[in-house]
């Protein structure tokens, strides 16, 4: 088993920075001087785990995750995926380069609107060089549930269930080890699609062993994913909870609000598809 170990420093604490224009996505905007968005944050996830970070919005769960995913370059402390350890300003390179791969949570962003579906799913693979890449593309489509003649179009004549699938399938095609959920794919999609896509995304991942880290502020489906989960505030981990604490916690989430992807009994109208946790 490989653990992914996001570490202190022995002589200090771990410390994610955002600088200005380099940083998570331009969220941070400061004037010479850098500011910490995470702190001491110390945790690893074993493979084939689940684990979820939840948390308010910039409380620093999705920086640690571009960390992960190497979009965020600044940080010091010890990272280390698939027992590769990470370089603080260095790209991800090698096999970690292949074996981590992200889906982004809002599926109207992420694809190039003046790129066919096929040339989307079929760039990367002619990238590393890995041959039959439309067979594969088309392999990795049907993968996620959508047919081969979606390959033709362009991402505007697709639904957002639709698109969300296609960025699964593009994070799928060159067999990651470890599946990043960057702010809950789902999040952007109506709610009548949520809980379809989560519920395929358990499925590509009994199916390969995968490992899933998923960042989220809902607690259902953090409950509903997870086999555990750290709970961030202000840069820090205050907590880590287990598979019995997150189903008492989901469920008490739940209550007194309105419904979420989890809720409804079955697919009839006004309801959403009920998860089945496997």
């Amino acid at each position: 088993m490989w653990p992914l170990w996001v570490k202190k420093s022995p002589c200090r604490d771990a410390r994610l920075t955002a600088n200005r224009g380099r940083g998570a996505g331009g969220q941070l905007r400061t004037r010479n001087r850098q500011i910490a968005a995470v702190r001491g944050v110390s945790f690893a996830v074993e493979e084939g785990e689940t684990f979820g970070l939840v948390g308010p919005s910039g409380c620093g769960k999705s920086t640690v995750l571009r960390v992960i995913a190497g979009l965020q370059r600044e940080w010091s402390g010890r990272v280390s995926a698939l027992s590769q350890p990470y370089r603080p300003g260095r790209r991800l390179t090698g096999e970690v380069r292949r074996a981590v791969q992200m889906v982004f949570q809002d599926p109207y962003a992420s694809l190039h609107p003046r790129h066919t579906i096929r040339r989307t799913l079929e760039e990367p693979l002619r990238v590393n060089r890995v041959p039959a890449a439309r067979t594969r593309a088309a392999e990795a489509l049907a993968a996620v549930g959508l047919a081969p003649e979606l390959a033709r179009r362009y991402p505007n004549a697709l639904s957002g269930g639709q698109r969300q699938r296609v960025a699964i399938a593009r994070a799928l095609l060159l067999r990651p080890r470890l599946l990043l959920l960057l702010d809950e794919p789902t999040s952007a999609l109506d709610m009548s699609v949520q809980a379809e896509i989560l519920n395929l995304l358990n499925d590509l991942k009994r199916a390969s062993g995968m490992t899933f880290i998923l960042v989220s502020h809902d607690m259902d489906v953090i409950a509903h994913m997870c086999d555990r989960a750290a709970t961030m505030r202000r840069g820090q981990i205050i907590e880590v909870m287990g598979r019995e604490r997150l189903s008492a916690t989901g469920a008490t989430a739940s209550s007194g609000r309105s419904p979420s992807p989890l809720a409804g009994e079955g697919r009839g109208e006004g309801s959403a598809p009920t998860f089945q946790r496997q």
